[in-house]
């Protein structure tokens, strides 16, 4: 408890402003659940914050997140899909921190079933920023690619730490870091600043499989129309809150079909079929 609550304290260093926000005790609490993946202790923790209240809280959650997951090394977007936005009342995209130990592992690695309170598994892309002209690129897809290094294939291992039926709204999600935990890399794909990839990425076909069965598949438009909608929301979104993008970081663009639980014993696969001339894919299996 000691090293959670003094992380917490740098979000009271003096001359830095703050909104109302949840108390220390109750992120840290909650904090604590999370890392020791229990259940937090009802009622849902944060059930009527403003959105300055759910950002406040988030910074103050990321802080202890950085001690065991690493630095911060990027962004998740979330909520980028119709389908996901209706289970959590919102019509309009989150974002959340992502830090080295969320996107550490690599495709094929195995993982325990019960990472998380409440795991999800869902298909996911990430894109790595190659450098900080993005922040001005505006909302053209091919002019925000030039500033794109790779694309790549993304397993996102969330936790939603909450059951479907708690209270969500859009400030909840954001308080507990839009679930972010972990996450499976494959084989990066270099990004190419034109019309014909900036529309192989939204006509592309991302399809959800385990060792069994598909699961579900989904069109590259389904995150937002176009994947590069969610990094121009994001640098928009950053700006309102003074916080450029940098370069090398990650984005995880958000998720193209709803998410599963994790089953052990079970792969789970996810193909992009129509964004290079194969389909490429990224695994990951569940103990």
């Amino acid at each position: 408890m000691r090293p959670i609550l003094a992380a917490l304290c740098l979000a009271l260093l003096p001359g830095v402003a703050f909104a109302a926000c949840p108390s220390v005790p109750e992120v840290a609490r909650f904090a604590r659940a999370f890392l020791d993946r229990s259940a937090p202790p009802p009622p849902p923790l944060y059930p009527d914050l403003s959105m300055a209240d759910a950002l406040c809280a988030q910074d103050r959650f990321v802080a202890v997140l950085a001690q065991p997951f690493g630095d911060q090394v990027g962004w998740k977007v979330g909520l980028t899909n119709p389908v996901i936005q209706g289970r959590f009342g919102v019509n309009h995209p989150v974002a959340g921190a992502i830090f080295h130990g969320t996107i550490r592992e690599s495709s094929g690695a195995e993982l325990p079933a019960n990472f998380g309170i409440l795991p999800i598994v869902e298909s996911d892309l990430l894109v790595r920023i190659r450098d900080e002209g993005v922040n001005t690129a505006g909302d053209d897809p091919v002019a925000l690619l030039r500033h794109v290094e790779s694309v790549i294939p993304f397993i996102e291992l969330a936790d939603l730490v909450y059951p479907p039926d708690a209270p969500w709204n859009a400030p909840m999600i954001v308080a507990i870091n839009v679930g972010a935990r972990l996450g499976v890399l494959g084989t990066p794909i270099p990004a190419e600043a034109t019309p014909d990839f900036a529309a192989r990425l939204a006509a592309m076909t991302v399809i959800l499989s385990d060792d069994t069965r598909e699961i579900a598949r989904a069109p590259g438009r389904a995150i937002l129309g176009q994947p590069m909608n969610a990094l121009a929301w994001l640098v928009a979104d950053l700006k309102s809150r003074g916080r450029p993008l940098r370069a090398g970081e990650y984005v995880s663009l958000g998720g193209f079909s709803a998410p599963v639980r994790p089953e052990a014993g079970r792969s789970y696969r996810v193909t992009y079929d129509g964004l290079v001339a194969q389909p490429v894919h990224v695994d990951v299996r569940f103990r």
